[in-house]
C-alpha cells in the first residue's frame, strides 16, 4: 500500500470546510436545545433554524418558507417525487411522472417505485451519447395526466449538464411540476429560481463542503405535497423529525462559500480535469473514451470508460496507490456488471465495465494530478497485459 494517499473522489462526499465546522459547533454544545420546544434554549435554536433557512433561501432566491430542510439528497428527491404525485393523485391532477434513464437511483429508483407498487404510469427518457436528453422526445411524452418531471441538473457519473432551462420551460408551458436534482450541479452552479423555471430543486451540502445528514429541497410557494415522513408538524408538515438545526446551519454557511468562491473553485477544478483528460486520452487514444459531454459538464468531473477493463480492478489498484476514486460499476466484488449509465450512452459491452469517475476538490493539486497519471498509466497498462494474458 502507498504512503501517498490523494482524495478524487469530491463527487461521493467533500470535507468540512472549517468555517463550516465553526458555525456549527455552538449548536452542539452551548445552543443545543429543541428548536420546537418553547424556553429560552428552543427559541435560541430556533432562531438559527429560521435564519439558515431564511439565509439558504436569499442564496438561491427563494421566500424562506419555500426551503424544507431533509436528512439528506436522497431525502429530497424522495419527498419531490412522491410528495407530488401521491398529492395528484389526492387531488385528481395527475398519475403521471417523467424521469431520463441516467436518474441518481434516489430518483430512478423511487420512480420504479411509485409505478410498480403504488400504480402510477411512468415514462424514463433515452439520453443521447452525451448523456444529454432530447427536448423534443420530452415534449412528445408529456400527457394531459402528467404531473411531475423530474431530470437532474448534472449526472453524477459521466457528468453532463442537462438543457434545464430548455426542461422546465416545456414543463412550464404545458402546467406540468419540474423538479431538479441538482444535488451535483450545486457545488458548481449559482440558482435563482425566481426566475428560472424550476418548481423544486434538491441539494445535499456534502457535496460542497458542508455536513453530511442534511439536505435541502426547494418547494415553490403553493405546491401540494403529501409527506412520506409523518410524525410532528415540522418543517411546516412537509417533513417530520427533530431539526438539525447544526446542520442547517452549516448548510447555509456551505452554500454561502459557493457563491462567494464560485468563479475561483471552477477555475481550479477545471484546470486540474483538463490535465486529467488530456493525459489519460493521449496516453490511451484507442482504449479510453471521456465519457459525458466533453464541455458541458461539472467543472470537477473527468470521467472514463476503458476497453475490456473492470473498473473494480481499476479502483483496487488505485486504492492501492494510494488514491480514491469511484467506478460507473454498480458491482462492488466479483465480476461487475455493465455499468447503466454508460449503456444508456450507447457504449457497446467492450467498454461498460471500465468506468472511471475522478472528481477534484479545492486541495487537490496539480501534483495529485501528475501523480495519479503515472499511477494511472502503469494501473491500466498492466491490467491490459493481464487481460491479454487471459
Amino acid at each position: 500500500m502507498s504512503e501517498k494517499v490523494i482524495y478524487l473522489d469530491h463527487g461521493a462526499s467533500t470535507p468540512v470546510d472549517p468555517r463550516v465546522l465553526a458555525a456549527m459547533l455552538p449548536y452542539w454544545t452551548e445552543m443545543y436545545g429543541n428548536p420546537s420546544s418553547s424556553h429560552r434554549y428552543g427559541r435560541s435554536a430556533f432562531m438559527a433554524l429560521e435564519e439558515a433557512r431564511a439565509a439558504v433561501g436569499s442564496l438561491i432566491h427563494a421566500q424562506p418558507e419555500e426551503i424544507v430542510f431533509t436528512g439528506c439528497g436522497s431525502e429530497s428527491d424522495n419527498l419531490a417525487l412522491r410528495g407530488v404525485m401521491w398529492a395528484a393523485r389526492a387531488n385528481g391532477t395527475g398519475n403521471h411522472l417523467i424521469v431520463s434513464a441516467i436518474e441518481h437511483s434516489a430518483v430512478l429508483q423511487t420512480a420504479v417505485q411509485l409505478r410498480d407498487q403504488f400504480h402510477f404510469d411512468l415514462t424514463i427518457l433515452p439520453v443521447d451519447e452525451n448523456g444529454q436528453i432530447r427536448p423534443d422526445e420530452l415534449a412528445a411524452a408529456i400527457r394531459p395526466d402528467t404531473a411531475l418531471i423530474s431530470i437532474m441538473a448534472a449526472n453524477n457519473e459521466i457528468g453532463s449538464f442537462q438543457p434545464i432551462q430548455t426542461i422546465g420551460e416545456l414543463a412550464r408551458a404545458r402546467g406540468v411540476l419540474f423538479h431538479t436534482d441538482a444535488i451535483q450541479a450545486s457545488a458548481v452552479r449559482r440558482w435563482d429560481v425566481a426566475s428560472q423555471p424550476i418548481d423544486l430543486l434538491s441539494m445535499a451540502p456534502h457535496k460542497f463542503y458542508g455536513p453530511k445528514g442534511v439536505g435541502v429541497l426547494y418547494v415553490r410557494q403553493g405546491i401540494d405535497l403529501i409527506s412520506p415522513l409523518t410524525g410532528g408538524g415540522q418543517e411546516d408538515g412537509r417533513r417530520a423529525g427533530t431539526s438539525n438545526v447544526a446542520f442547517a446551519v452549516g448548510t447555509a454557511v456551505a452554500l454561502q462559500l459557493v457563491d462567494q468562491e464560485l468563479e475561483s473553485r471552477a477555475a481550479h477544478y477545471q484546470a486540474l480535469t483538463r490535465r486529467l483528460t488530456t493525459g489519460l486520452l493521449a496516453a490511451f487514444p484507442e482504449d479510453c473514451r471521456q465519457t459525458g459531454h466533453p464541455t458541458d459538464r461539472l467543472p470537477h468531473n473527468a470521467s472514463f470508460a476503458f476497453r475490456h477493463l473492470s473498473g473494480n480492478d481499476l479502483l483496487m489498484h488505485l486504492d492501492m496507490a494510494g488514491i480514491a476514486a469511484s467506478s460507473g460499476s454498480a458491482c462492488k466484488t466479483g465480476n461487475p456488471k455493465p455499468a447503466a449509465t454508460l449503456q444508456a450512452i450507447g457504449l457497446d459491452d467492450a467498454w461498460t465495465k471500465g468506468g472511471l469517475r475522478l472528481t477534484v476538490g479545492m486541495q487537490t493539486t496539480q501534483e495529485d494530478i501528475d501523480y495519479t497519471l503515472e499511477k494511472l498509466q502503469a494501473i491500466i497498462g498492466r491490467l491490459q497485459r493481464l487481460t491479454a494474458v487471459y
